[in-house]
């Protein structure tokens, strides 16, 4: 890595050699162990509990019973006068898992808490959270006890201990200082889980933890005096992660409840078909004692959980967290398969509620039917309805040749299992009970895909009992779902590509070889179509909006041939009914659009700095001085990285720091011609970021190239962003930063790129167009701010060249002004569009 300020800056992926992977870890260790040393409530209660579980005998199995009545807070103790409880519960735990667990989720917690909150705060928050988080959980199962619901009566008699809630609602309170990004997936985390799992465990210590979240949300609030939350924009990235997240939630929830034997939620009636049960002894009597058949089918049922066909029992928790990985990279497969799978759930239960109508009805009247109904189809109504609200988010293509290649394997592997257990079954149907019929093969292949408890659904399925037969009914759907899962896992993880892969690559060999406008490198970016000429030597990226094709800054290409494609590309949409527009155009692409009788509109103003003799001196460049001055007295420096080759620490700040500006608009990211995120993992890209002495970025910048015969000759500036309390003049200093080093690797310029609806002043009369044009800019100036962001670069003492946007028919203008709104703001809600609206009219 490189100071900016001082050398050039290497080429982007250069930066620095990474340590060992050893020497990684032990610095990693290092770290902890600092953050542990400062960090006196979290060693306090670290040691605390470790200390007293051993001392009382309880780190194996808890506390025994007159101890736990004792120091254990629920209803028994509370109702017998010991008041003590909701503060001793939190020295002891119920078992060894939960001293490990929470002694993790303490050393996580703990210490960015103390260092957020200050130590006498984080001392105040867990125990004010564990305190009435018992007392509140307590007092809702007494009031559940009253209105005599039939869960809470198994909770009455409980007595739990732990420290489990007031950590989360210490979480719950830490949310409020931490940046967007963070606090949102927090929350997120310390809700979800557990309302999750208290809905499908039922245990009191899941409703204490509830409590005390909902409490730790509240004392956050007063404590930072911070009003009910407003509605916040999410980035695309974002978003994609947080239904994610949602998912993994229900997969994960219901799956720990099905590992607890004496599991009472009210949503865990349906839990064997998460994750389905090894039958046990009594079941294996009752099946014998039912009949021959049911019998064979218990002890096949018992061999196959003796087997790697016991791996089949998790499947559809497996399935759902593969699928939130395609949902976390925004793949449009990944929803489709995502819906599909819910509504293939949720059909499933009705029919097993309709099937076993009588035996409900019997078992509790039709209210029993309706209260099974409504938990059963909660969470896979709630998905469905989570994914339909987020469906423009999920629009990440697959290449087409991977999306084949997945159909393939899929296909062929099905069909290969589906063949071996037919095939295989027929040739030794004398091993099954009774002997297997060809059709009755193929009727009990749903049996053979599915997990043992769903073979209620093919209540005639072949019944394995020889030795080749139990191997193919093991074996054929192990090594189906196997390779399904490893094959999909494997295709969400491939390389989101452009929708025309092919033509991409073939116009930016051409962006490369001849280079364009300041902003050429955007038509790079996911989303753009591409025109090529007659010989192929000039191209044009664009999208279609309706009947409108945008297009993306200047065509590129040949010098002589850039000056045709206007009037060529002009011809190809008139053929297809389009309305072509250039937008962001130099005036050398308005020259030739002129020529054709076009209109034009000045929609941008770009600011380029020449680099040959730039240098900061003269009091024109005060504030640049100032900055760069600042920066190196508080130790801040600037250094250069590609996206794939960063730090996993500055990445994640990176995010977190764009993902605070999005929350901060409460709007949407802009896109088409103002890059996010994404953009910064191409490999042309080089990023800036400003880091003091502890590591902390401060803020960043990406510089997209412009090409000439393949070599960089200029740089543009895209993805700005700076921490909200971080070095003020971070900017600047990185912008400075970047041009001294740009300068010495013999750059000729940098653009600071185009401010959107902004100009300078250039003599003459405005036309009705151009005072619209200035309407809009400073009806946006509120949300946006891109008068100012030209302002800001006025700084950097710029040559200002318009950009113009250049359309043949004045008549289309709603059409293409609807056209330019959705292109950069694809994603925007109606409830966006009104708090939208609103500010605009503040």
């Amino acid at each position: 890595m490189t100071d900016a300020t001082t050398d050039p800056p290497p080429a982007a992926g250069a930066p620095t050699t990474p340590a060992p992977e050893r020497h990684r870890r032990l610095r990693m260790a290092a770290v902890l162990a600092a953050r542990v040393r400062t960090a006196p409530l979290t060693l306090v209660l670290f040691i605390a509990l470790w200390v007293v579980g051993a001392a009382t005998g309880s780190l194996g199995a808890g506390p025994d019973q007159p101890l736990l009545e004792r120091v254990g807070v629920g209803l028994p103790t509370l109702e017998a006068g010991r008041w003590w409880t909701p503060l001793s519960s939190l020295l002891w735990m119920p078992g060894i898992g939960a001293y490990v667990v929470t002694t993790l989720v303490l050393l996580l917690v703990g210490p960015v808490a103390e260092q957020r909150l200050g130590a006498a705060r984080s001392a105040l928050a867990l125990t004010v959270c564990q305190v009435l988080g018992s007392l509140l959980g307590v007092a809702l199962v007494r009031l559940g006890v009253a209105a005599d619901l039939n869960w809470t009566q198994a909770v009455q008699d409980q007595i739990a201990v732990g420290p489990a809630p007031g950590l989360l609602g210490l979480a719950a309170v830490l949310s409020y200082r931490l940046t967007a990004l963070w606090r949102r997936r927090l929350r997120l985390l310390v809700v979800l889980m557990p309302v999750v799992t208290m809905l499908y465990i039922g245990h009191l210590e899941g409703v204490r933890r509830v409590a005390a979240v909902l409490v730790g949300l509240l004392l956050g609030a007063l404590l930072f005096h911070r009003g009910p939350a407003r509605p916040r924009g999410v980035s695309h990235t974002e978003a994609r992660v947080l239904v994610a997240l949602c998912l993994v939630a229900t997969a994960v929830g219901p799956l720990v409840a099905s590992l607890y034997k004496d599991a009472i939620g009210p949503f865990n009636t349906m839990s064997e078909l998460y994750f389905s049960h090894v039958p046990s002894a009594e079941e294996v009597a009752d099946a014998c004692d039912e009949s021959a058949r049911a019998c064979a089918a218990a002890h096949s049922t018992l061999r196959f959980f003796d087997s790697p066909g016991r791996l089949m029992a998790a499947l559809v928790p497996a399935l759902l967290l593969v699928l939130a990985e395609g949902l976390r990279r925004g793949l449009r497969l990944a929803w489709w398969l995502t819906v599909v799978t819910e509504l293939a759930w949720a059909g499933l239960l009705v029919w097993l509620l309709v099937d076993n109508y009588d035996e409900f009805a019997r078992t509790g009247g039709a209210g029993f039917l309706i209260q099974l109904m409504g938990e059963a189809m909660l969470l896979p109504v709630l998905v469905l309805v989570l994914l339909l609200i987020t469906r423009q988010r999920f629009d990440q293509l697959l290449p087409g040749r991977v999306v084949r290649r997945l159909g393939a394997v899929v296909g062929a592997t099905l069909l290969l299992s589906c063949g071996a257990y037919v095939g295989i079954g027929w040739l030794v149907r004398d091993q099954y009970e009774p002997d297997a019929t060809f059709g009755q093969l193929v009727a009990g292949l749903p049996s053979e895909l599915l997990p043992p408890a769903y073979n209620a659904l093919v209540p005639d399925y072949p019944i394995a009992a020889g030795g080749t037969a139990q191997a193919t009914q093991i074996w054929c759907g192990v090594l189906f779902w196997a390779v399904a899962l490893t094959a999909l896992l494997l295709a969400f993880r491939r390389p989101v590509v452009h929708v025309d892969a092919e033509d991409a690559a073939r116009a930016r060999e051409l962006l490369t070889r001849y280079g364009g406008s300041t902003l050429s490198f955007i038509t790079t970016w996911d989303g753009n179509h591409y025109w090529f000429d007659e010989r192929g030597e000039a191209a044009v990226a664009y999208r279609v909006l309706a009947t409108v094709a945008l297009t993306t800054g200047d065509p590129f290409g040949e010098p002589a041939a850039r000056e045709r494609a206007v009037a060529g590309f002009a011809r190809y949409c008139d053929e297809r009914g389009w309305t072509p527009c250039f937008y962001s155009v130099t005036p050398q692409v308005q020259q030739e659009a002129e020529r054709l009788g076009w209109r034009s509109l000045q929609v941008a103003e770009d600011t380029v700095v020449p680099l040959p003799d730039l240098a900061f001196t003269g009091k024109k460049w005060q504030d640049i001085r100032t900055s760069l001055n600042k920066a190196a007295k508080q130790g801040i420096t600037a250094e250069w990285w590609s996206w794939a080759d960063a730090p996993i620490a500055v990445k994640d700040q990176i995010r977190s720091i764009s993902e605070e500006w999005v929350s901060d608009k409460g709007l949407p990211e802009m896109g088409f011609t103002l890059g996010g995120l994404d953009e910064l993992a191409d490999p042309a890209v080089r990023i800036l970021v400003a880091v003091d002495g502890d590591r902390t970025v401060h803020g960043l910048t990406s510089w997209m190239p412009v090409y000439r015969d393949g070599v960089p000759v200029g740089w543009t500036l895209d993805f700005m962003r700076r921490r909200s309390e971080g070095f003020r003049g971070v900017m600047e200093f990185l912008i400075a930063s970047a041009a001294l080093g740009f300068k010495e690797e013999g750059a000729e310029w940098l653009s600071l790129s185009g401010a959107p609806l902004a100009r300078v002043e250039r003599g003459g009369q405005p036309t009705a167009l151009d005072r619209l044009m200035d309407w809009l800019g400073r009806s946006m100036e509120p949300v946006y701010g891109f008068r100012s962001l030209l302002a800001f670069k006025a700084k950097f003492q710029p040559e200002y060249r318009p950009m113009y946007m250049v359309y043949p028919d004045p008549a289309a203008l709603a059409s293409i002004s609807r056209a330019i709104g959705k292109a950069y703001l694809p994603h925007l809600t109606p409830a966006q569009g009104v708090r939208l609206m609103r500010k605009l009219s503040s």
